[in-house]
């Protein structure tokens, strides 16, 4: 059987491998370069192998009957089209998210919602995408992504057991991670379903199987880790408080570092499941066991 790790990059995503810790800044940043900045240093310091953004093409991506309803937003009551291209960055702001990411010395990679994102993405030559959870029933998405030849984690939110198949079917295994999800923002914990993930690492054993969480808190997060997920996905802000759709099932930097340092102590603890006596336990066995 083939082993369940892809390379991305110089990093391997797969069973024994350290979890690869994304933070998703999608639209957190609100169309503001400096604070995309901000949390791409936050993700850097905290430990994460790569941040992640969203890119659409407005008209492709919002309904038509949708565009001219107005909304409040930081720029004043404006349409819904008008708000979405205010988020959008254009290839100015990419090529210094691009410059900033290198300098650093973090991966980074958007979630393309369309066609023409892809296109334009590719630009930058990213090493791996990600196809969003509302997506997963595209597949002339799907195959836009698959003619690239690079590795892309699928999110599976809002999806029934068949799509997940038929996509994976469409797609095929190679290149191809999986992300449980639960589409809902924030999620409840009695919706996250985590045991999702041992059932597609057992349907899917070759493909490497990960979480993308939208929950308040850390603790499912590590949970999801425990129980196998090869990569995680958090998204991440610099206030909760901010204004927009994810910031509330967002985590904020502080939150960011606790959630890293805290993965790659699970990972020490879990072990390798084959029970040894180790050096530290000797002492104990001559001063406490009585029968040896």
């Amino acid at each position: 059987m083939k082993r369940r790790e892809i390379k991305v990059a110089d990093k391997i995503i797969g069973d024994g491998h350290p979890v690869f810790i994304i933070a998703e800044i999608g639209i957190n940043h609100n169309g503001d370069l400096e604070i995309a900045k901000k949390m791409i240093e936050g993700a850097k310091k905290a430990g994460c192998d790569a941040v992640k953004f969203q890119k659409r093409t407005p008209e492709l991506c919002v309904p038509k009957d949708q565009w001219n309803l107005e909304r409040d937003t930081p720029w004043g009551r404006i349409t819904y089209i008008e708000y979405r291209h205010k988020v959008e960055f254009g290839e100015k702001e990419y090529a210094e998210i691009d410059r900033y990411c290198k300098e650093l010395g973090i991966m980074w990679f958007a979630s393309c919602w369309d066609e023409p994102s892809v296109d334009f993405i590719e630009q930058f030559n990213p090493p791996i995408y990600k196809t969003p959870s509302a997506s997963l029933t595209d597949f002339e998405l799907l195959g836009k992504h698959k003619k690239l030849n690079k590795p892309v984690m699928m999110s599976t939110g809002m999806s029934t057991m068949e799509q997940i198949e038929a996509a994976v079917n469409f797609f095929g295994k190679d290149n191809l991670l999986l992300a449980h999800a639960t589409s809902a923002y924030p999620c409840k914990n009695d919706e996250l379903n985590l045991r999702m993930i041992e059932t597609l690492r057992k349907k899917y054993p070759d493909i490497p199987i990960g979480y993308s969480g939208h929950e308040v808190g850390l603790a499912p997060t590590w949970a999801a880790v425990a129980l196998g997920a090869c990569f995680v996905e958090r998204h991440i802000t610099l206030d909760r408080a901010m204004w927009g759709t994810d910031q509330a099932a967002s985590v904020e930097m502080g939150g960011l570092q606790r959630l890293v340092s805290n993965i790659r102590d699970i990972e020490l603890a879990l072990g390798d499941g084959i029970k040894k006596v180790y050096d530290s336990e000797k002492g104990q066995i001559q001063k406490l066991r009585r029968v040896k």
